[in-house]
């Protein structure tokens, strides 16, 4: 009976292979096997890429916090900017007073500098003119003094 058995199969597997079932039959699991290894292949990249994905997301998210706090930096500043306005255009009226405050004093020292430098140009310009004329008259004059004096006495 085995035999009977084993002859059906093996006439069974021959007509088959010469239907072309058997050929088809493999073809198709080599292409299943194919179709499991890529799959695999593809897994396997899958899993490489994930240390990767996780850095480059890490690294977006981080770049994205900087690129917020950069904003709330440069709107704190404006901020900052609008509120300090009012006191910095006060302070620059009160430095443009002080300016002016100084400037018209330094004017009127270079005024009296000049003044003075005339009256003492002036002055310089008598006692030059004066000494010639002056001995005479110092000499003139010291002599009724002490004769005056001399008749107080």
């Amino acid at each position: 009976m085995n035999k009977l058995l084993e002859f059906g199969r093996k006439a069974m597997f021959y007509v088959r292979v010469l239907s072309g079932y058997e050929e088809r039959r493999i073809r198709s699991y080599r292409l299943q096997l194919q179709r499991r290894i890529e799959q695999a292949q593809e897994k396997k990249a899958a899993l490489r890429k994930i240390p990767e994905q996780a850095i480059l997301s890490e690294v977006r998210r981080m770049v994205e916090e900087m690129q917020n706090l950069n904003r709330k930096l440069e709107e704190t500043e404006d901020a900052i900017e609008e509120y300090f306005k009012p006191i910095d255009k006060e302070a620059e009226i009160i430095m443009k007073m002080q300016l002016e405050g100084e400037e018209k004093n330094m004017r009127e020292m270079v005024k009296a500098m000049h003044e003075q430098a005339l009256l003492e140009k002036a002055e310089a310009e008598k006692v030059a003119a004066v000494p010639t004329v002056g001995t005479n008259q110092h000499m003139k004059g010291t002599t009724p003094t002490t004769t005056n004096q001399d008749e107080k006495r």
